[in-house]
């Protein structure tokens, strides 16, 4: 499987992708006049020969793409209670994208979204996959979290940073930044983890209680879901539109579904 960057990598280290750097890479893009200051080097004399102009060949040299891989573990990442299907997924699609980064040669790190921030900075080395998977099975989902905190941590600046959450709670204050970061070139990937039961509530009377959030409760019966499975939704299309229009890769992740799939979704950049 291949993770291609969906623009050209600024990285200083040979890779697996088009850099933004010039060099002398075999792969010519273009040529151009020769201009005072020029590696001669860079000469292409057998053009010289037949035109009797100078031309220097421009090629595009390949870089390493830096990538970091945020997941959420406030409590709601937790449901359905006791199987913690978002956070099994979450995990999963996680440690797949990181596999599958890793093998094109590029740096992997991650951070888990927690009461405390837990990191593994984007390393090079075969272990950063392991080491990964070993900080996330450390982890356990609980309280409300501090994604955005995360987000604005100077290790984020990765070229390519992916959020796996369920953007319950702090999607406010967690759009802006990931705008910020498509700003500057890099890429931002969301994956929106979504429990079954979420879209198909039990069709029993419950009281859903917000599980970062004890106090607040609402009513779910056959007479209220008609309303809710219409918030669910419009909710899910405000925020998969105001991603989008950002230029952000936009991935849902439904817990039945298995987590191959989804890491497929997201390395194709297909959304959906």
């Amino acid at each position: 499987m291949r993770w291609p960057a969906r623009r050209t990598a600024a990285g200083t280290f040979t890779g697996a992708h088009g850099s933004r750097l010039r060099g002398a890479s075999p792969e010519v893009t273009e040529w151009r006049a020769y201009r005072q200051g020029d590696d001669p080097r860079r000469l292409d004399w057998r053009l010289l020969a037949r035109s009797e102009r100078a031309f220097v060949r421009l090629s595009v040299d390949r870089s390493e793409l830096a990538t970091v891989i945020v997941v959420d573990a406030s409590a709601s990442m937790a449901y359905p209670i006791p199987a913690h299907d978002k956070w099994r997924l979450a995990r999963q699609i996680a440690v797949g994208l990181a596999a599958v980064a890793r093998a094109a040669g590029d740096p992997v790190g991650g951070a888990v979204a927690a009461d405390r921030m837990m990191l593994a900075p984007p390393r090079a080395r075969p272990g950063a996959v392991p080491e990964l998977a070993a900080l996330l099975d450390r982890a356990e989902p609980a309280g409300q979290g501090n994604l955005a905190a995360v987000l604005r941590s100077p290790v984020m600046h990765a070229a390519r940073l992916v959020v796996v959450s369920d953007l319950l709670g702090e999607w406010d204050a967690v759009l802006p930044l990931l705008r910020e970061h498509e700003a500057t070139g890099a890429e931002a990937h969301v994956v929106h983890v979504i429990a079954d039961d979420e879209l198909n509530p039990p069709s029993v009377a419950i009281l859903a209680t917000d599980p970062e959030d004890a106090a607040i409760r609402r009513p779910l019966s056959v007479d209220t879901r008609a309303a809710y499975d219409s918030a669910f939704a419009e909710w899910r299309d405000g925020i998969a539109r105001s991603l989008r229009a950002a230029g952000v890769n936009y991935v849902t992740a439904i817990t039945t579904e298995s987590a191959d799939r989804v890491v497929r979704r997201v390395s194709a950049g297909s959304g959906a």
